[in-house]
């Protein structure tokens, strides 16, 4: 197991280019299982999640190769239908070949997925959507099985807008004999990238960037390349620390149109930033003002940035909300950022963060991948030295975190530990 020792104080300044979306590859791997061949993936991120995926889509018979941030897969033989616990107990996302495996194969087995140590996050929506497309769906000791002579086309409306369960119908559905209506499709920049893929591929989709997504089904895709998004949660990430440590940073190959909701919160706070095309600069010469989020669907605030924003409050004056409204119990890093010297109450799905004055280095648990690296956050800008144990949970998500941020200024080094 690694930690980090991180030596807080150090604004962050300089240059750095943000990689490949995690979630939008984890959405065009399992893609490839629709069609038969050879694919380049470019602008893959070399992260524990994508190489999880890896060996998932391994098993099942395809090839994988990662090499300078392009992922070449083959999907021709594909002879297992099967995804064990072993791999998708690690990765949620793990779950997406289901869909592609019943549309193209007739039969999928996929264990019930893990991930993060918080939360419920449930599959019936996934399962819900491929039953209307005529898929039978058992559960037996802890796996999903699934089968179908033939998907039918159908209308599927999500009561709950969900990436994971629109990116899982929407690849079956490409498949399926005859006309699909998907209502309250995710808007994530994420299932409209994989919507363009399956377009590439020969499918026929309306609607793509929309909460409504009409799927002519066809009776078979192709290969192609593709290109993985930007990361908007990594950019996200990189600007709240920025301002954080009082900074200045230039972010390359982002897109900030995924990025608006979270930029006007910064602006807000008192940070000033430019936008030019993929370029984004922010500079931030005084404390924050308190600013409260709220977290929502895209195109809302990500709850995937609401831990980063925990910390970054506690450098303002005065006192925050922050309020999750998609994940409720989304708040493990709050009793490590208190080892930090934080002040933050924790009210039903909200967190009250009052501006402290310092922060002082200590050791802290990292628990899930965003909340550990609120911790870094945290520690970037504590009095001392901290140590963050378990940051196996920042390598399924950033690439190279410890690297870009030393090319900032911080100082944070990589060290071997026993503990677990």
């Amino acid at each position: 197991m690694d930690k980090f020792v991180i030596q807080g104080g150090t604004k962050l300044q300089g240059t750095i280019n943000i990689s490949g979306a995690k979630n939008g590859s984890l959405a065009l791997m399992p893609a490839t299982l629709l069609a038969p061949g050879t694919y380049h993936l470019r602008n893959t991120p070399n992260l524990r999640d994508v190489w999880t995926m890896s060996r998932l889509m391994g098993s099942l018979g395809a090839f994988c190769e990662l090499n300078d941030n392009e992922l070449f897969l083959d999907t021709r033989n594909i002879n297992n239908f099967e995804a064990p616990y072993e791999h998708v107990k690690k990765m949620r996302a793990s779950f997406y070949v289901l869909g592609p495996l019943v549309a193209r194969y007739g039969m999928a087995k996929v264990s019930l997925p893990g991930g993060c140590a918080w939360g419920p996050r449930p599959v019936d929506l996934h399962l819900k959507g491929l039953e209307k497309l005529g898929a039978e769906i058992d559960l037996s000791s802890g796996y999903v099985l699934a089968k179908a002579d033939k998907l039918i086309g159908s209308k599927i409306h999500f009561d709950i807008s969900s990436v994971g369960a629109t990116g899982n119908v929407l690849m079956a559905a490409v498949l399926a004999k005859g006309n699909t209506l998907i209502t309250n499709a995710a808007l994530e920049p994420e299932i409209t990238a994989l919507a363009r893929m399956l377009v590439k591929m020969g499918a026929k989709i309306d609607g793509i960037g929309t909460s409504q997504l009409e799927i002519e089904g066809v009776d078979s895709l192709k290969p192609v390349d593709e290109e993985t998004i930007p990361d908007r949660i990594e950019a996200a990430t990189f600007l709240i620390a920025a301002a954080m440590t009082q900074g200045k940073i230039q972010l390359n190959k982002t897109n900030p149109y995924h990025l608006s909701s979270v930029i006007a919160k910064l602006e807000e706070s008192g940070a000033e930033i430019d936008v030019n095309s993929d370029v984004i600069t922010l500079e931030m010469n005084e404390k924050p003002k308190a600013t409260d989020i709220v977290t929502a669907v895209y195109p809302g605030i990500p709850t995937d940035i609401q831990a980063q924003w925990t910390a970054y409050m506690l450098m303002a004056d005065g006192s925050s909300k922050i309020t999750d409204n998609i994940y409720r119990d989304r708040f493990k890093h709050v009793p490590e950022l208190i080892r930090l010297g934080a002040n933050i109450d924790i009210i039903d799905n909200s967190a009250i963060v009052s501006g402290v004055n310092m922060l002082k280095g200590a050791q802290v648990m990292s628990s899930d991948l965003r909340g550990s690296v609120s911790l870094v956050l945290g520690a970037l800008v504590a009095d001392g030295t901290s140590e963050i144990y378990r940051i196996y949970h920042l390598d399924r998500g950033y690439e190279e975190l410890e690297k870009k941020l030393n090319n900032l200024g911080a100082n944070i080094k990589r060290v071997k530990t026993d503990i677990i």
